[in-house]
């Protein structure tokens, strides 16, 4: 972490599942707490349960799962957690500086994530490798998702975005399987369209492997993928930021070219040359 940079109480508490295997119930109730941090802290078993949508001894099972007696001794480390949120000496100002602060932590976090490299590059081959390669993303993560694609079709030979839903959505994810495609990335954001959730099994269902952009490893995507790549999504303003998100994507394309080296500068190479020809830039 950076001198200056505050740690947000959602990371706090998604702290506490770092390393632990959590069956789908206990994500629910993972994702719920980050989500209601620090309010969590002071929330009985049958209210997490009730929000959640889990029973109660779901609730207990899952502070067992992590290492605690009891949901009140998980609890009290829910509130020892979310008390500690600390801020360094540039960790004042307005609440523009304040969310702008609030990104570069969620940048830094995710600098930290990549330490290990084998999830992206993994990621990288799975992409790469998938002829077409479907891109998934609605409503907040559409612009993502185009972002994304613009890039990567200058790498990849046929990049299909889906960034609408209703009946039609099926339709494209099982003609992109039936043309060969073999992975879908999926770009899945708060507040978590139910659309995009129900491509996802339907994508598994075709045969798919999902790679998720998503803002939490417990976010209701870890249960639909394959590989999940986590980065924070800033909530400090009326609208969500999307930085680190945007900034993992790239990284990823990253890992796309990396996996097919000659092939991504033969089409770079080629795009260069059309784009001379066409005299497409002033620069």
């Amino acid at each position: 972490m950076n001198e200056g940079t505050a740690v947000a109480p959602s990371e706090q508490v998604l702290d506490l599942f770092h390393g632990v295997r959590l069956t789908p119930t206990q994500r629910r109730i993972a994702h719920c707490l980050v989500q209601h941090a620090p309010a969590a802290a002071y929330l009985s078993a049958a209210e997490v349960a009730e929000l959640a949508g889990v029973s109660q001894p779901s609730v207990t099972r899952f502070a067992v799962a992590l290492g605690h007696d009891g949901y009140p001794a998980l609890r009290r480390r829910l509130r020892e957690l979310t008390a500690a949120t600390t801020a360094g000496p540039d960790g004042g100002g307005n609440e523009l500086q304040q969310a702008v602060r609030a990104e570069i932590g969620n940048l830094d976090r995710l600098a930290g994530q990549l330490a290990d490299r084998e999830p992206i590059a993994e990621s990288g081959r799975l992409l790469a490798a998938s002829r077409p390669l479907p891109v998934l993303g609605l409503r907040a993560a559409a612009p993502l998702a185009a972002y994304f694609a613009y890039f990567a079709a200058k790498v990849h030979p046929d990049v299909r975005v889906l960034d609408d839903g209703g009946s039609l959505l099926t339709d494209r994810l099982e003609q992109a399987a039936e043309a060969g495609a073999s992975a879908l990335l999926a770009f899945v954001l708060p507040r978590y369209p139910r659309e995009t959730l129900d491509a996802l099994r339907e994508a598994r269902a075709a045969g798919l492997r999902v790679v998720a952009i998503t803002d939490s490893p417990v976010s209701p995507a870890a249960e639909h993928a394959d590989v999940v790549l986590p980065a924070a999504v800033g909530a400090q303003l009326v609208f969500d930021l999307h930085t680190a998100p945007m900034t993992l994507a790239m990284v990823l394309l990253q890992a796309i070219c990396d996996a097919a080296p000659a092939e991504t500068q033969r089409r770079l190479e080629a795009f260069e040359a059309s784009a001379a020809r066409r005299q497409l830039f002033l620069g």
